[in-house]
């Protein structure tokens, strides 16, 4: 018996290290201290909050704006159908934003949303979706409108642009990337003409450092009220296809004059002066040219039966030279069109925009050393005349 002990005794000594290691931290069995020697605790004890803090008047401001637009943006997926190599027929999607402008489904975005779209897809704040059709587009100004099969819709509220200046605070919603919903904070960093996407010029366009990326085209620019002062249109990223911090918006004001037109025709009916040349005048030019105002326009040729010949304005007679550029001298000076001093081409574009064909402009020229005031009623411009004239 006592050859046996020694081989009991190992035998019991192994068995209980093998329990110890292998089972000691299982079911059932726990140690009282961690590796370190430092006691685990049972639960662990976190410090929280008594209760949500009180929102600071911006951050209310902030919420109040997204709530009360966010029911009127709009996703929109345009299809267009590329070709692959073989010639088969491959349909491509993109997105963009826009927003609702009247009960009756009508929506405002670019036209660089949806050009050449075989088919439009707009999807509410709801998650409803509707095929949309484009009741009117202008390319020159980068604007469509839609309309989907809905009613009793909640709209935007336009707000004014002409009054804004920089270092207001505004925000963007929309769906950059995808991302519905989406709202950024920034500033009015500048207002300046810029080259629209599509080529185009805008004029007095919003710039921005509220972060604007692909997807956002088309949705609102808001004002601290909740209301839409530009429509997001592009950004500059220095070839990063991301927001860089410069974001430009068409202003509401371009928008809404031409709102009626693209609803009702389709298109803008663009007015017309019928001016077929304009010479910007500056100091050295009129005194060189014996004129009677320091400043001004000088019409060259006006279209024969066109608005400016139907209301007396005369074209230059007398043929010269710019430099090398051939011109017409003695016509009519033009130095205010309703009351705003006009100095460049540029300027009679810009009192043009807030018109349509039909309306009727007062324009202040001199004649010589006279000074006129002329009627002049808008004809429609047509594709061959100057955008200035």
């Amino acid at each position: 018996m006592k050859i046996f002990r020694p081989l009991i005794f190992s035998i019991a000594l192994v068995l209980g290290f093998y329990i110890v290691t292998t089972h000691g931290r299982g079911a059932g069995f726990h140690l009282p201290f961690t590796d370190g020697g430092t006691a685990r605790p049972t639960k662990i004890e976190i410090t929280q909050a008594a209760a949500p803090p009180p929102l600071d008047p911006e951050e209310q401001n902030n919420i109040n704006v997204y709530r009360k637009v966010i029911p009127t943006v709009v996703n929109i997926t345009s299809t267009a159908v590329a070709f692959d190599f073989f010639y088969g027929a491959v349909p491509q999607q993109g997105q963009g934003s826009g927003f609702i402008i009247d009960s009756e489904g009508h929506i405002l975005t670019n036209y660089h949303v949806i050009a050449g779209a075989r088919q439009v897809e707009v999807t509410l704040s709801n998650k409803k979706k509707y095929r949309a059709d484009v009741i009117g587009s202008d390319r020159q100004k980068d604007l469509a409108v839609l309309q989907i099969p809905a009613r009793n819709l909640t709209p935007s509220v336009l707000g004014d642009s002409k009054t804004l200046e920089v270092g207001q605070k505004v925000y963007a919603i929309g769906n950059p990337f995808g991302l519905s919903g989406t709202m950024t904070r920034g500033i009015i960093s500048s207002i300046r003409s810029v080259r629209g996407p599509e080529g185009n010029a805008i004029d007095q366009a919003i710039q921005t450092d509220a972060a604007i990326n692909p997807g956002n085209s088309g949705g609102p620019l808001l004002n601290s009220h909740g209301e839409v002062i530009g429509i997001n249109s592009m950004i500059l990223t220095g070839g990063a296809e991301q927001s860089a911090g410069v974001g430009f918006a068409i202003p509401i004001n371009s928008a809404k004059a031409v709102l009626n037109d693209l609803v009702e025709f389709g298109r803008v009916r663009r007015p017309s002066l019928g001016i077929a040349g304009l010479l910007p005048i500056g100091p050295e030019l009129a005194d060189q040219l014996g004129l009677a105002a320091d400043a001004g326009v000088l019409v060259q040729q006006v279209v024969p039966g066109g608005a400016a010949d139907r209301a007396g304005l005369r074209g230059g007679r007398e043929r010269a030279y710019l430099g090398n550029i051939p011109i017409y001298i003695g016509g009519d000076l033009i130095v205010e069109i309703d009351d705003q001093d006009i100095q460049t081409p540029q300027d009679i574009a810009n009192v043009l925009d807030s018109h349509h064909a039909g309306d009727t402009v007062k324009v202040v020229i001199y004649r010589g050393k006279q000074r006129l005031t002329v009627n002049v009623t808008l004809d429609e411009s047509r594709g061959g005349q100057q955008r200035a004239a």
